[in-house]
């Protein structure tokens, strides 16, 4: 990709996050993930439907009249994007890659983290941490973020998330809002990584899927590649049981994961490549904030 080409791109999905963002998700953004503790702003006078514990007794004696505390939220959250880049990701017959719906979830995110003055920061995983980008401010730094990932090359097709949880846990001392952007192919066993992120941040699991990975055509014998460990296995799609246990196979992985982040308490929501990730991302969300 050329540099010419690589601007154009990058404006593109600026253009369209940019407009969704301001047009679904900045409300629905502040809503849901909350500042990190209230901070006092001044006093006031009692007004019909106080809460009686916000009274500040000493300006009330010192006036003879209630005064109530007014607190405002502190705002500012540190926003933290893990992005599965493996082999997997490089696939998608819906229109677009598992890799392509990952930039533009990344991208409606980043905004809405900075239209909210939030800082935006990124990391990339395969079967270790590839790339940090420490958190930032301001549009620059989102684009430096969505830039890197477009000509970001792994070094690993492979997968390993408890690597990069590791890592994050590691270098975010404080509160941080987290989402996990991967399909969750992964052999290693991650819960107890996940759990234990999820006693003091934030944890969101947004999790990437094509229909294919659940569906199997019947287009005869055919070859299918695996991009992690870059083998290739015949399989003969004609075959109802076969397509029936390649559709099982898929179920049983869904509720597996499902219930997984449901044990540990972790939102999560299924993104599909052929599907409109607008509703889903609000209903993300919205389920959050409760």
């Amino acid at each position: 990709m050329t540099t010419t080409e690589l601007l154009e791109k990058i404006r593109r999905i600026e253009i369209k996050t940019k407009g969704l963002t301001k047009q679904f998700f900045t409300g629905q953004y502040h809503a849901s993930f909350k500042g990190r503790g209230m901070t006092f702003s001044e006093v006031r006078e009692y007004q019909l439907g106080d809460e009686v514990r916000t009274i500040d007794w000493n300006v009330t004696a010192r006036f003879r009249s209630p005064y109530v505390k007014v607190f405002e939220e502190e705002r500012e959250l540190v926003v933290m994007l893990l992005v599965d880049i493996s082999g997997s990701t490089n696939f998608g017959t819906g229109g677009k890659t598992k890799k392509e719906l990952a930039l533009e979830l990344m991208a409606v995110l980043a905004f809405s983290a900075i239209e909210n003055n939030d800082k935006v920061g990124a990391m990339f995983i395969s079967d270790g941490v590839e790339k940090y980008i420490a958190p930032g401010k301001g549009k620059k730094h989102v684009l430096y973020i969505l830039r890197e990932f477009i000509e970001f090359e792994a070094k690993s097709k492979e997968t390993n998330l408890t690597k990069g949880l590791e890592f994050f846990r590691n270098c975010m001392k404080k509160r941080t809002v987290c989402f996990v952007i991967s399909d969750f192919i992964d052999q290693h066993p991650f819960e107890n990584t996940l759990a234990l992120l999820k006693r003091k941040h934030d944890m969101i699991a947004l999790r990437i899927q094509d229909e294919a990975e659940y569906i199997l055509p019947d287009l005869g014998l055919i070859q299918v590649f695996n991009a992690e460990t870059g083998t290739t296995n015949w399989v003969n799609t004609s075959d109802k049981k076969t397509r029936q246990r390649f559709e099982e196979q898929a179920i049983a992985h869904t509720e597996t994961l499902n219930a997984l982040f449901k044990r540990i308490g972790v939102t999560h929501e299924l993104m599909n490549t052929s599907e409109d990730y607008i509703p889903k991302l609000v209903h993300l969300f919205q389920r959050h904030k409760k």
